[in-house]
């Protein structure tokens, strides 16, 4: 296949501005020409609702266009209990029979699910998951949209939030001078097709703003582009060991409202992330290398720091890259890379991990 340069643009139909439909990376714009220029070939889909930033509503309405099951669904999540200390939201998308499918996203979350249980104590009752089987709301995104008004609803100091997301992620233009690199990322949910992808922005309001003093929510996100996928104001080079910002250009406040949100992701926002069977004894199980990682990385560290953490995802890393592994997706889940940290204060990563 050709790797020259793609050059292509399409009318929004929403408004009639041109955008690009390439979904990879090292996009330059060319405000002159209305144009985007993509040096890499992406995934074209061409969907408008994709490229432009929506008014989110935490509208307790419930659009009438849903089918009864997804309104009883909706209204489930609505009332599940918001139980005061320790609260989780575990979403894995597999994408079922798509051509960019995924097959370790079930796994991941099931071994998350066993690792908050047992690692760090958080109640069953205080986890929700939303994954494509059968005993759990599927990860639609208005699924995921109320699920993570839930996670942060009344909190309150002493509260420790965990969202953990398992699936594609993507990058669109940014129209409103929000990002540094010119790019908003996104996650992917079941639907995105026709309901279109999530954004930082939006991720960042739900769950990082509300967040009050005393409130503390760690988010493990396993999907490509997801460096900075809730936008916070800093970010931990692991190369040269310091702090840098993150602040849009724009000026928007992107912090809390007085907690601490962290966010370990699987690559910088213009990496891919690996789906892959390289960590597997039997070397058939799929499963996210930053999910196992960050997982191996307690079991390998009896009093766990930020730091030794992100070093022994570090080298487990390392090894498996020298084993030469590595699984081709037309989707890009295919490349081993290093996880980044980042968080809406600055603080010392010898802290102890604790969640």
């Amino acid at each position: 296949m050709s790797s020259s340069p793609v050059t292509q643009s399409i009318c929004c139909p929403k408004c009639q501005e041109p955008v690009a439909v390439d979904g990879d990376v090292q996009i330059q714009s060319k405000p002159e020409s209305g144009k985007f220029v993509s040096v890499n070939k992406g995934l074209h889909v061409c969907i408008g609702n994709m490229l432009h930033r929506h008014t989110h509503s935490s509208s307790s309405t419930i659009p009438n266009s849903l089918s009864s099951h997804e309104k009883s669904t909706l209204d489930t999540i609505r009332k599940w209990e918001t139980i005061k200390g320790k609260r989780a939201l575990l979403c894995a998308v597999t994408y079922d029979k798509q051509k960019y499918q995924l097959k370790g996203t079930n796994y991941d979350v099931i071994k998350m699910h066993e690792f908050l249980m047992t690692q760090f104590k958080f109640p069953s009752a205080s986890i929700h998951i939303l994954a494509e089987m059968d005993s759990h709301p599927h990860p639609t995104k208005r699924n995921i949209q109320e699920a993570l008004r839930w996670l942060v609803k009344d909190n309150q100091h002493g509260d420790s939030l965990v969202f953990y997301f398992s699936g594609h992620g993507l990058r669109q233009p940014d129209f409103f001078d929000d990002e540094n690199d010119g790019f908003d990322e996104t996650i992917c949910p079941l639907d995105f097709r026709t309901e279109g992808m999530i954004i930082d922005n939006e991720i960042n309001d739900t769950i990082v703003r509300p967040l009050k003093k005393g409130v503390k929510l760690h988010a493990m996100i396993d999907a490509c582009h997801s460096g900075t996928i809730l936008d916070l104001p800093h970010v931990y080079s692991t190369k040269e060991h310091c702090w840098s910002e993150n602040k849009p250009p724009s000026g928007a406040y992107k912090g809390t409202n007085g907690g601490l949100a962290i966010s370990i992701s699987a690559c910088e926002d213009n990496q891919l992330a690996a789906d892959t069977s390289a960590f597997s004894e039997s070397g058939k199980q799929m499963e996210g290398a930053m999910t196992h990682t960050f997982r191996k990385a307690f079991s390998e560290n009896s009093k766990a720091t930020y730091a030794n953490v992100l070093s022994s995802m570090h080298d487990n890393i390392l090894a498996a890259k020298k084993k030469n592994f590595s699984i081709s997706r037309l989707f890009h889940r295919e490349r081993l890379q290093e996880p980044l940290l980042s968080s809406s204060e600055e603080f010392d990563l010898n802290e102890a991990f604790v969640l």
